[in-house]
């Protein structure tokens, strides 16, 4: 019987190195402290930012340097946290840092509707009399652009106390699902007994050539989320009418609008999204037809769609050589950019393997002043290879960015967060068609690269319609019981999947086993990002060059201007369907393909 490692008992090379950020607790503790510090000195200019062009500036200062230094203490305790959830010391810690950083929220509060409240004529006086407010325009431009949403001081003051118990659904779901929920054990294809865990679930068990193993881990991961599915749409529920408080607080019509704005993306881009994939689920169930013919299936169910089509390829890659090839395929970023994700693979970046307790899934952190960090789940197979390549995509746009901003647009947002991610899966599908003529290894690579665009394009998109519907539910006043979120669920899997699949009953409460609902609005950033990514990604292949010099460019911007300001001059244009039809158009090239191979 197989069983995950202890924390204690993974091999240093293969963690993280945030030892970088504080090399030991009490380095975190002296930092925690000169940040409290600050936060009378960020208070007492309440009242003042008018004044002068001096006081404006120190205000601005002494929030930056708080944040900074918050930034870093965050994502160290939170990191921390997640190698082993029930590490007691890093839970504490973490929920200190958490409530430090509303701490200094509620402290600075009061500068937005300060700011909003000097004349414009004063402030572009302010602007022109003292040169190091200019790092500030294009953050002022943006606050004078939300001016109808930013409330009283007083009011703001008590929207960001209230953050922290906005915060609650999120915290207890990870808690939950990371550290309390026990899977129970199944068998794998030599008939072991096998803990069932959240890193394991796809790449062990959903892609097993044996059906019964597949169906066995599906019936025992969803089976026990149904077990609590109570607890765990009352904790989903929490999450949409926190949405909702926010958002009517700040004076918004819809939920939806509330979390888009802030980030200057219009709803129509969401609903075109949502409108544009429907348009082309003929073309999914064409690939779920062939799917089905290909593992010689009477019935294609909801556990087969994970499983290689392709037969003829076992395909186990360990972790350094996928590293290799992954910086081979980043080959067309040029050396500056190839150079810089190497330096990160052997600096410790990225923390790889799982072990008990360790949070599942994989993700990209870090903070100004920081190096780029990743959280893998590593399983020794294509997936996971394509999963290094995303995250690094991350890591090296928080790298270029870092580099080239200054701590107000060091950040990037999430309308963007997923373009240097996909674009570094297309990449890595193009390396590797290009490096073998085996027919069955290329079958192999385009099938990955058809649920690449099927989970992340197609099956992200019907998460953001479920996430557009409860909301609206709620919005209208209807209670988000678990039966009616069962429902939604399988209605929408119905719709994109039904035509060809058997939409298994259990899919029905998937939704309680999905952590980004809890980061409202977020998946259909997916989506659009995987659409922008293979316009930009063609373009690198066919332009060289000036391509390159535009992506590198998106990638050290930050948040220096609007997303899709950015995107427009990276050379792809979101605010149209176009974008989002050429990735379908692509999925589509790919399915010709295979079915040529076949």
């Amino acid at each position: 019987m197989k069983t995950l490692p202890k924390r204690n008992e993974v091999a240093i090379d293969d963690t993280w190195n945030l030892e970088s950020i504080y090399p030991t607790n009490a380095e975190w503790e002296a930092d925690f402290t000169r940040v409290s510090a600050l936060l009378p000195g960020i208070r007492e200019l309440r009242g003042r930012l008018g004044e002068a062009s001096s006081v404006l500036l120190d205000a601005f200062t002494r929030r930056d340097t708080a944040g900074e230094v918050l930034g870093r203490l965050f994502v160290f305790a939170h990191m921390r946290l997640h190698e082993d959830s029930t590490n007691s010391t890093y839970q504490a810690l973490a929920d200190r840092v958490t409530s430090l950083a509303n701490d200094l929220n509620t402290a600075s509060a009061y500068m937005t509707s300060e700011l909003l409240a000097i004349p414009q004529e004063r402030l572009d006086a302010f602007l022109a009399e003292e040169p190091r407010l200019h790092v500030y325009r294009h953050a002022l431009d943006e606050i004078n652009r939300q001016r109808a949403h930013i409330l009283s001081a007083e009011q703001e003051a008590l929207l960001a106390q209230a953050a922290e118990i906005g915060n609650a659904p999120e915290r207890i779901y990870e808690m939950f699902s990371n550290a309390d929920l026990k899977l129970p054990k199944v068998h794998d294809e030599q008939g072991n007994e096998v803990q069932l865990t959240q890193g394991n679930y796809v790449a062990k068990f959903l892609e097993s050539r044996d059906r019964t193993v597949r169906r066995e881990a599906f019936g025992a991961m969803l089976g026990t989320y149904s077990t609590f599915r109570n607890t765990l749409a009352a904790t989903l529920a929490s999450q949409v009418k926190r949405d909702i408080f926010f958002a009517r607080a700040r004076r918004y019509d819809s939920s939806i609008e509330a979390a888009l704005d802030p980030n200057n993306i219009p709803v129509s881009v969401y609903t075109s999204l949502v409108t544009t994939v429907e348009r082309n689920l003929p073309v999914l169930h064409r690939y779920l037809s062939l799917r089905k013919r290909l593992l010689g299936l009477d019935e294609l169910h909801m556990y087969d769609l994970y499983v290689p089509m392709v037969h003829e390829v076992e395909y186990q890659v360990a972790y350094a050589d996928a590293q290799e090839q992954v910086a081979r395929a980043l080959g067309p970023l040029g050396e500056r950019y190839v150079a810089a994700l190497r330096e990160g693979f052997r600096s410790r970046w990225i923390d790889v393997y799982e072990n008990e307790g360790k949070r599942s899934g994989a993700y990209s952190w870090g903070s100004y002043g920081t190096q780029p960090f990743s959280l893998l789940n590593y399983q020794e197979s294509m997936d996971s290879m394509f999963t290094l390549a995303h995250e690094m995509g991350h890591s090296m746009h928080s790298y270029f960015t870092w580099q080239h901003q200054p701590y107000p647009y060091a950040s990037y947002t999430l309308f963007v967060a997923e373009v240097a991610s996909t674009l570094n899966e297309a990449l890595l599908t193009h390396y590797l068609l290009a490096t073998t003529s085996d027919p069955g290894l290329r079958k192999y690579i385009i099938n990955h690269a058809l649920e690449t665009y099927r989970t992340t394009l197609y099956r992200q998109t019907l998460f953001a319609e479920f996430e557009h519907d409860i909301h609206q539910r709620a919005e209208a006043g209807e209670a988000l019981t678990p039966e009616l979120l069962n429902s939604i669920f399988k209605g929408l899997n119905e719709k994109y999947y039904g035509p060809v699949v058997a939409v298994d009953e259990l899919i029905a409460v998937e939704w309680a086993r999905i952590p980004h609902f809890y980061s409202s609005f977020y998946v259909y950033q997916y989506a659009t990002g995987i659409s922008a990514s293979a316009a930009l990604a063609h373009q690198i292949l066919t332009e060289g060059a000036p391509a390159v010099e535009r992506y590198l460019r998106f990638l050290s911007s930050g948040s220096s201007d609007y997303s899709i300001n950015l995107l427009r001059v990276a050379g792809v244009d979101l605010s149209t369907p176009q974008p989002i039809q050429e990735a379908l158009d692509t999925f589509a090239h790919y399915l010709d393909e295979l079915e040529r191979l076949i």
